[in-house]
């Protein structure tokens, strides 16, 4: 079991607010959250970057 460390990026703005260990073994697609960006002062879609 492969558990990595990856960031997590607003959809809207850019900003990498969040990071998350998440077990890469067998995963083809990047995780999707909804969660609350400080920049854009809302709740955006964030999505696990490299």
């Amino acid at each position: 079991m492969t558990v990595k460390k990856s960031a997590l990026a607003c959809s809207i703005c850019g900003s990498r607010n969040y990071s998350k260990k998440v077990n890469s073994a067998g995963r083809t697609e990047r995780l999707e959250v909804k969660k609350f960006c400080k920049y854009c002062n809302q709740h955006t879609i964030h999505r696990e970057t490299k």
